[in-house]
């Protein structure tokens, strides 16, 4: 049996209850499975083609943080490792490169002299603005062809699927 067939036979963990839909649903849910791994690998191969864009020596990882930065605004350290779901020690390091680069600052924090807020430089925000409106205005191109009524069905699907995954 190929893996296919073993996500569609279930073991005990993943079995439906009794009851509930089996069989084409459980199809169809690893044909959604299989969607979402080839979008996760585009997603992946766009990510590190952001980061060259950025700059050449600018990693995956680097570039999600230096987003997440021009997005939120200065920020400190301890939050951007929350927001990201990672150790702070990995953020350290990014952000040690970030700032040896040009792109993120450290600016002291009033309320607390021994913290420090990290904000995007003006350069980082062009480059980051300049790709994104790339990437946005392809998506645009695309999804435009769909019609109103099919993106917002995507747009209510994402949003329910959203909710399932919390």
């Amino acid at each position: 049996m190929d893996n296919t067939g073993r996500v569609a036979a279930g073991d005990a963990a993943t079995l439906p209850a009794a009851g509930e839909a089996t069989g084409s649903t459980d199809r169809a849910i690893a044909e959604v499975e299989e969607q979402f791994t080839r979008l996760f690998n585009q997603v992946s191969t766009a990510m590190r083609d952001r980061a060259v864009r950025i700059h050449a020596d600018l990693q995956p990882g680097g570039y999600k943080l230096l987003t997440t930065i021009v997005r939120n605004g200065p920020i400190h350290a301890g939050a951007l490792a929350s927001m990201l779901y990672t150790d702070k020690s990995v953020i350290s390091r990014q952000l040690r490169f970030l700032e040896d680069i040009g792109f993120v600052e450290r600016q002291p924090d009033p309320a607390d002299r021994r913290a420090s807020f990290i904000a995007a430089t003006p350069e980082a925000i062009e480059k980051v603005n300049e790709v994104r409106a790339a990437d946005q205005a392809t998506l645009y191109r695309g999804l435009r062809r769909w019609g109103e009524e099919d993106v917002r069905r995507l747009a209510e699907l994402l949003e329910r699927l959203n909710d399932v995954t919390r």
